[in-house]
């Protein structure tokens, strides 16, 4: 394209060599072809939950991640020079940061403005003068470079605090060899997966403590934050616990993680919450985000940051003007790569500089700052540049001026045809003991359109896998460890984090919620449809009456009324299903599984997230107004509902390790069935009809007992007996009794009841009730006077177990989500467990 330079060919319209393999793969297949590429992308990432959240956007949580299936292809020669260059940059700044937070000789020297340095929100005072393991603070760096008309190189944005998106270049290249075997082999595309493990190895040198395996933990600001999805990904990928701040704490300047068994020390942290947000005590005292004390710790040597604490300073666009001097400087040498001119207006002759060029320069904060404002002097009027110059010359220190970057183009897919959009690379290093490993690969960014002047993916912009070529053949590195040293067998890995067992047992408590409260609704709508003509009074109340106890709907009507209310009836049960501010509704229940899911992106598997993605797809599968909502797509949804939770459960069973994670998931699931059981079975007793075959046969639908009960009993249903199998038999594991056999087996696996002398408040709960349930003698129910039955000692039991399951619920978030212990896996004297608040 005029006035931009292309990637893809050259001045004579040739296709560059090191794209011919590619292109002669693509036109094989023809422009229906490489749609079917992009089409296959576009599923493999949704089926792997990919994604990236947009701020301000609607639906921003749930964006799906956007990736060209045409990479970006960078020659070896090419590479060379740019990893060269990129390993000095980091150098330089790593240099920078360590005069910085240290003998600060460059600002002595006049080699460093002061302001630049002090006057920056990002400088750290309290970070000045603390040790940094190696020296070196700049532990992950990230380089965004684009290449100019020329064919020219340059830095537009170093990434020193937090440089994000290495993930999700792994993420492409998994998605591109998929789609193009063969040319990504024959091409002699380069691997990642040496960088990964060159950084699990970086990162673990930097413990204090010497261990054979440090613990290190990857610290997320939370789910809402864009790029949740590669944290929770990276951590998976690289073996690390994921954590936000409220799952550490620091004790006698030590960083403790909170688990099951009490706190477990923390070695090193590999962070994504932003410098100051990291220790509220002493850096930002609003954040919720960061660990009190954290300063602290790291202060005294007990616990390593990467990247460390106030790095932020380098990235700040002001600091571009100085790299070149400091170079020569520090390195005794000039710049390999530069940076995109940049003038610092805190300096007389650089202001006036770019008072004369205001129309051709693009300006924005000279401090890396939220919010931070971007104008275009091309673009201004008159009246708004005089405005602009007024803002600058108020404050010119704050103020930094660039060239306008003119982006080369790649050939991109998009509406049935290549074209051509602007990008940028974003290259990734880590630190090793000798400099500096570049990633063989990078994140490339399309800009949404040709005209663009930003390429973002906040501004609806895409990406694209990055081919690095090489000369000779390709080495297949993996991330698993080749060594032969013998290794100490387990059953299980670290114990399980206080949070994430938090929740997993609310994601069986929502699954088990949202199934139950399914095939209630299923079967009261059986029998309210207009074929029965409300005749089926009788069996519809006690439904009606479970799901009122439940939450699920708000009034039930007299028997007297009830044929007249058929329709409000009907609308009160297709809003329990669609409302999405309908708290019990199944909706609002599957969001909270999704919500959860999301929480648990680095425990749970794809497949795992597949069926939780399609809970949402049943729903919007039929018209989200429950007013006009068919009662036959009702029941359909609800049947897909039930069969994807029990795909959910299924894979739960059959996938997860029987530790401490599918404990609590399985305790949540056992502890709603109980409510739910208990509710329904209540309600029947409640019933004037209780002994009625039919509200019998209704029952033991809503407790998929049906075909157990005809197989044990060749006669219509009675009260004794289906209530027996509802509550006592033990092998029936929709029974109450199955419910507590399962829970109390579970608990005597947990920690805190193995090493308590006495019974916890939550065993006491458990076995209280347990033990009034093997007592309980359902065959009272076949003596009780007709009409009495909600009198009856049976029912009393079933009120009990209602009552006593969100007692069990609390004493179990007391005793294992909050924890004040020491583990005695670390190098502290283990305590006694402490007692539950």
């Amino acid at each position: 394209m005029k006035g931009h330079y292309d990637e893809l060919r050259d001045d004579s319209a040739k296709v560059r060599a090191h794209y011919e393999a590619l292109v002669a793969d693509l036109k094989k297949r023809d422009a229906a072809g490489v749609k079917r590429l992009s089409d296959t992308a576009r599923r493999l990432l949704a089926e792997r939950g990919v994604s990236f959240n947009v701020y301000n956007a609607k639906g921003g949580m749930d964006t799906p991640w956007m990736m060209d299936p045409v990479p970006f292809v960078i020659s070896a020669k090419e590479w060379e020079g740019i990893e060269k260059a990129l390993i000095q940059r980091a150098t330089l700044l790593n240099a920078v940061l360590v005069d910085s937070y240290g003998p600060q000789q460059l600002i002595k020297r006049g080699d460093l403005p002061a302001a630049l340095v002090l006057a920056q929100p990002a400088y750290l005072r309290p970070c000045h003068g603390i040790p940094v393991p190696g020296e070196k603070p700049l532990q992950v760096y990230g380089a965004d470079i684009a290449r100019s008309p020329d064919g020219q190189w340059w830095v537009i944005a170093d990434r020193t605090q937090i440089p994000t998106g290495a993930g999700y270049a792994l993420e492409n290249r998994l998605i591109t060899s998929r789609l193009l075997p063969e040319v990504f082999r024959d091409a002699r595309v380069r691997r990642l997966a040496g960088f990964f493990r060159q950084m699990q190895q970086s990162l673990a040198a930097l413990a204090p403590r010497r261990v054979e395996e440090p613990r290190v933990v990857l610290l997320t600001p939370g789910p809402y934050n864009e790029t949740y999805f590669e944290q929770a990904y990276l951590a998976r990928y690289l073996g690390y616990t994921l954590v936000e701040g409220e799952d550490l704490t620091v004790r006698d300047d030590r960083v403790y993680l909170k688990t099951l068994s009490g706190l477990e020390p923390v070695d090193v942290i590999l962070r994504r919450v932003d410098d100051d947000f990291c220790d509220p005590l002493e850096l930002r005292n609003d954040s919720m985000l960061g660990v009190p004390g954290l300063v602290r710790a790291v202060r005294a040597g007990n616990v390593a940051l990467a990247n460390a604490l106030g790095s932020g300073l380098a990235e700040a666009p002001a600091m571009m003007a100085f790299l070149p001097g400091l170079c020569r400087k520090l390195l005794n040498e000039d710049l390999l790569m530069p940076s995109v001119a940049t003038w610092w207006c805190g300096q007389e002759t650089p202001m006036r500089e770019v008072e004369q060029r205001i129309s051709s320069l693009v300006f924005k904060s000279a401090f890396r700052v939220r919010g931070r404002e971007v104008h275009f002097g091309g673009n201004l009027s008159a009246t708004e540049h005089a405005a602009l110059l007024e803002r600058m010359r108020f404050a010119p220190h704050r103020w930094a001026a660039q060239e306008k970057i003119t982006f080369s183009t790649a050939p991109t897919w998009e509406d049935g045809k290549l074209v051509h959009k602007p990008v940028s690379v974003r290259v990734y290093l880590v630190a090793t003991p000798d400099g500096y490993m570049v990633m063989p690969g990078a994140l490339t960014r399309v800009a949404s359109s040709l005209d663009s002047p930003l390429v973002s993916m906040q501004k609806g912009g895409s990406s694209k896998d990055t081919w690095v070529l090489s000369d000779g053949p390709v080495e297949n590195v993996t991330l698993l460890s080749a060594t032969r040293t013998p290794v100490e067998l387990r059953r299980v890995g670290h114990n399980l984090g206080s949070r994430v067992a938090n929740h997993l047992f609310w994601l069986g408590r929502y699954a088990e919620r949202a199934e139950s409260t399914a095939r209630l609704l299923r079967s009261t709508l059986l029998r309210c449809s207009p074929e029965s003509g409300m005749s089926e009074t009788p069996l519809l109340l006690p439904l009606l009456e479970a799901l009122r106890s439940l939450g699920i709907i708000e009034q039930v009507p007299s028997a007297t009324l009830l044929a007249a209310q058929q329709e409000q009836i009907e609308a009160r049960l297709l809003q329990a299903i669609f409302d999405a501010d309908h708290p019990s509704s199944i909706r609002s229940n599957v969001a909270h599984i999704q919500r959860i899911g999301v929480l648990l992106r680095d425990r749970i598997s794809v497949d795992t997230w597949r069926v939780i993605s399609q809970l949402s797809d049943a729903l919007d599968a039929a018209d989200n107004s429950a007013s006009v909502t068919p009662m036959s797509d009702a029941l359909n949804v609800l049947t897909r509902i039930i069969l994807e939770l029990a795909s959910f459960h299924g894979l739960a069973k059959e996938n997860m390790t029987r530790a401490q994670g599918w404990m609590f998931l399985d305790m949540g699931h056992r502890i709603e069935r109980t409510v739910y059981i208990s509710e329904l079975l209540l309600a029947g007793l409640r019933s004037a009809d209780a002994e009625n075959p039919s509200l019998l046969e209704a029952i033991l639908e809503v407790g998929d007992s049906t075909i157990t009960y005809r197989n044990r009993y060749s006669l219509l249903p009675q009260l004794a007996a289906v209530y027996d199998l509802l509550m006592l038999d033990e092998l029936n594991p929709r029974g109450l009794r199955f419910q507590f056999q399962r829970i109390e087996g579970h608990f005597r696996h947990l920690p805190r009841e193995q090493n308590s002398a006495l019974l916890t408040p939550a065993m006491r709960v458990l076995i209280e009730n347990s033990t009034r349930l093997q007592l309980c003698d359902p065959t009272e129910l076949a003596r009780v006077e007709p009409g009495q039955w909600s009198a009856s000692q049976v029912a009393k039991l079933l009120q009990q177990l209602i009552d006593a399951m969100p007692a069990l619920s609390d004493a179990m978030s007391a005793g294992y989500f909050a924890h004040s212990t020491i583990s005695s896996s670390g190098d502290v004297a283990p305590a006694d467990p402490a007692p539950p608040r």
